[in-house]
Parts: C-alpha cells; sequence; structure tokens
C-alpha cells in the first residue's frame, strides 16, 4: 500500500471489566498475539506514519507491547471523544488524516484502514466513518445518511428516537479526521447526554455545522467486531483461525481437517505442505515447502526445512530447526536443538540442547539429559552416528561422526568418531533357574490353598 500522510490514535483505556481478568482487555490474546498488536500493525500495514495509544492509568502492561508506538494516559476516563483528545500532545502539528481506531477490535484489515483514509482524502470530508449492517443493531450507534454514503449524523442507541433505531446502519467506531480540523472539533464536544461522556461521534455534528462533507464507507460487521468479554474473545478467535486456514489453503497448503488445524497470527506454511488433523501452531513457526505433518503434533518457535517429516504426535519446541527431509516422528520433542539434514528421531525420544548431525539415527527411547538442576549443557551427535534405543547421553557430551552407542547406554564421556560406545554390565545366564524358580512358586501357592481348605471344612467349624 502506498504510504500516506496519516496517523492513529488507538483508543486502548478500557478497564474491560466484563472479561473479569487481571490482564487488560487489550492484551488477551487473538492468534497469539494481544488484540492491540493486531489493530497497531493494521495501521502500520495501511501507511499510517505516526500511531499512539491511549491507555488507563494502569496501562504500563499496554505500553510495553505497543512500543516503540509512544502511550498518553487518560486518567479520567470521560468518554471516547476525551480518549482521543488525550493524543494532542502527541500528534502536535499533525494535519493529515488522523484514523482513531479501538484497541479492542483485532479483526480489522489493513486494506479496509486504508479504504477508510482514502475515501476522506478523495472527498475532502471532514469525516470518514466505517458502517456495517448490523444483523441485531441493538445498542450501537446509528448512521444517519443522505443518498446512500453521505452521512449526516450519528446517533448514539440511548438518544435515538425509535424511527432512527431502525436504521440498521451501525457505527463501528473506527473514523479517519482531517487532522487540521480535529482538535477544535474535539474541544467543542459537550457530555449534555444519557451517559454524561464525552462522545467522540459527535465530530461529525461539528464538522457538518461547519459545512463540512461527512461520508460512511461500508464493511463487514465480523471485522469490526469488538471484544467486551470471554465468549466474545471465542468468537473472535475463530473468525482469525477460519482466515488463517482460508489463506494457507490459498497459498498452496494442505489441511487435511482445517478446523482442527490452529494458527498463530505469524504462523507461514510453504507450499505442497501437508498438516495432518489436531496440529496446533505457536507463534513463530516457519514450515517450507512439501513438509509432511502427521497430525496431533504441537509447535512453536521454530523452523522445519523442506520435505521434512513430522509427526505424529510430535512436539517441537522453541529453537527447534529441523533441517531438509530429516524424520521427527511420533511422541518426539524437540527443543533449542538443530537436526541436520536426513536425520531421524523416529520414537519417543527427547533431544533438548542439542545438535544431531546430518543422516544420524537415534533410537526409540533416546533421551538427551540437558539439565542437572542448575544449569544446561548441550549434546552434540555427529554425522552418520547411529544411536540405539533408550540410551540417556549426559550432557555436556559428544558423539563422534559415524559412532555407535549400543541400546540402552547411559552414556557420560565424549565417544569418539566411528568408534563403539556402550555402558551395560555383563549379561548373566542360570541355566535351569527360570523352571526352578516356577517350581517353587508353585509350590508355595499349593501350600496356601491347601491351609485356606482347611480352615473352611465343615468338620473345622464345628
Amino acid at each position: 500500500m502506498a504510504p500516506s500522510s496519516a496517523a492513529a490514535i488507538v483508543l486502548a483505556a478500557g478497564l474491560g471489566t466484563r472479561m473479569k481478568s487481571s490482564l487488560p482487555k487489550v492484551l488477551h490474546p487473538v492468534l497469539g498475539r494481544p488484540m492491540v498488536a493486531h489493530v497497531a500493525a493494521a495501521a502500520a500495514q495501511a501507511g499510517v506514519d505516526r500511531l499512539v495509544v491511549v491507555v488507563g492509568p494502569e496501562g504500563d502492561a499496554v505500553a510495553r507491547v505497543v512500543a516503540p508506538h509512544p502511550t498518553v494516559v487518560q486518567h479520567d476516563r470521560l468518554g471516547t471523544g476525551h480518549a482521543a483528545l488525550q493524543a494532542r500532545a502527541a500528534l502536535e502539528g499533525f494535519t493529515g488524516t488522523v484514523v482513531v481506531l479501538c484497541g479492542d477490535a483485532p479483526l480489522l484489515r489493513p486494506e479496509t484502514v486504508r479504504a477508510l483514509i482514502d475515501a476522506r482524502e478523495r472527498a475532502g470530508a471532514g469525516v470518514a466513518v466505517l458502517g456495517f449492517e448490523a444483523a441485531d443493531p441493538g445498542a450501537y450507534g446509528r448512521l444517519m445518511l443522505e443518498d446512500g454514503s453521505s452521512l449526516t449524523a450519528i446517533v448514539e442507541a440511548k438518544e435515538a428516537t425509535p424511527e432512527q433505531l431502525a436504521v440498521r446502519w451501525c457505527n463501528s467506531g473506527v473514523l479517519a479526521i482531517d487532522g487540521a480540523a480535529l482538535w477544535g472539533w474535539l474541544d467543542r464536544i459537550r457530555n449534555d447526554n444519557a451517559k454524561g461522556e464525552y462522545y467522540l461521534t459527535d465530530v461529525v455534528a461539528l464538522a457538518r455545522a461547519d459545512g463540512r462533507a461527512c461520508v460512511m464507507v461500508p464493511c463487514s460487521e465480523q471485522e469490526v467486531m469488538g471484544v467486551n468479554a470471554r465468549a466474545e474473545l471465542a468468537v473472535c478467535e475463530a473468525v482469525a483461525q477460519t482466515r488463517m486456514r482460508q489463506q494457507a489453503m490459498a497459498d498452496g497448503a494442505t489441511l487435511i481437517d482445517p478446523a482442527t488445524t490452529y494458527f498463530s497470527w505469524d504462523t507461514r506454511l510453504g507450499r505442497d505442505v501437508t498438516v495432518g488433523p489436531f496440529t496446533v501452531f505457536g507463534p513463530g513457526v516457519t514450515v517450507a515447502d512439501g513438509v509432511e505433518i502427521k497430525g496431533f503434533c504441537h509447535f512453536e518457535g521454530c523452523a522445519v526445512a523442506a520435505g521434512a517429516s513430522v509427526g505424529p504426535y510430535a512436539r517441537l519446541r522453541p529453537d527447534a530447526d529441523i533441517g531438509e527431509g530429516a524424520h521427527i516422528g511420533n511422541f518426539v520433542e524437540i527443543k533449542k536443538a538443530t537436526v541436520e539434514a536426513g536425520a531421524k528421531v523416529n520414537h519417543l525420544s527427547y533431544i533438548g540442547d542439542a545438535f544431531v548431525g546430518a543422516k544420524a539415527n537415534i533410537g526409540a527411547g533416546t533421551i538427551t539429559c540437558n539439565y542437572d538442576g542448575f544449569g544446561k549443557y548441550k549434546t552434540t551427535i555427529g554425522a552418520g552416528a547411529f544411536v540405539g534405543s533408550n540410551s540417556s547421553l549426559v550432557a555436556p557430551v559428544t558423539v563422534g561422526d559415524g559412532a555407535i552407542i549400543g541400546a540402552g547406554s547411559v552414556i557420560t564421556r565424549d565417544v569418539e568418531a566411528d568408534a563403539l560406545g556402550v555402558t551395560r554390565a555383563e549379561q548373566v545366564q542360570k541355566s535351569g533357574w527360570a523352571a526352578r524358580f516356577r517350581d517353587v512358586k508353585r509350590a508355595a501357592k499349593l501350600a496356601l490353598a491347601a491351609k485356606a481348605a482347611e480352615r473352611n471344612s465343615p468338620a473345622k467349624k464345628k
């Protein structure tokens, strides 16, 4: 999108009491990302040059999330008009378009923000408002229109007449305003209304009074839905997940059961990736072309190279780096480890703080013992090495290229290249021992049964 002389004010000072949470409402995540961060990103992608976030007095956590964008504090929550006014100093001297966004509406698309800005500038309008036709207008403010898109007023539901309440076009709370006139209009807003608040929407009437045109730009109700309660957060998450699934398939990935595949906001899948059912992608995951994911897997903060195979029931944790054509099998967990091209970790293994060389083969039940209760240590397994099943590699330790580790070994010292490393007690065989053991056990069992029968005999009871 072409850059424009536009700034944004994000309203994020609400308490969100209906969320019943110690976490500020706008920090609740959608697709693994705080809602307000989605809004800020949409503004940036729409070409907004400057952005300021309005927070409440307890907004330090929000300020950390939106940094490096500046924040201003609304100490007294006196309405949306009062909230927007707090950004005056941060945007001093700015005369382009100022778009006002809601920090709890994370589904708004960058292209919609861009369309709103462009519509205001093309029309030379004082104000442009995103509007939607609501299935149930309820408590939404109503948009009074002439000729389809010319906006004459926004009427809050509490202030509306029955005729006005019958209007289905509703206010989204997203406005683009002429920055040269904005602060003067905000100063003129009054709070003589049912709520005793300073409504930002009053800028439409003020602009019209000054002879400025105002316009409405339509969008979908879904795109501007706000989140005020946990149930609405769940609906928002479902919508966002559906978008991600559709985009992944449009980009060339196969989702065997889309409804059970869960993405994060930054998940990246290559072409010809196949994703099995019940797979979860946490933040920070990149999957290259041609990867097969066999389902019931969990990924976070990891990268999977082209042609690899993962799962089923595998977990790739942060800093797992899986090479081309590598195999990560069922019930395998990889954490902070590189598994190079063609290597195989196929069954029931934990590989953490490790390096696994190309074409190495890690047997079932192998673990890297990376933690001693105080620190983490690295295990290095060379290219072409073979680690037998049920082995424990006690870090820090190195297994050289082409070395073999005997099954069941506990390796505490380095094993040189092409050597055999094995730690086992000598196997002992005692001929006939098992048969004698069974005979003794059977005899003891028969003796106990005989004693029980004697105690329970009729003659004994008399």
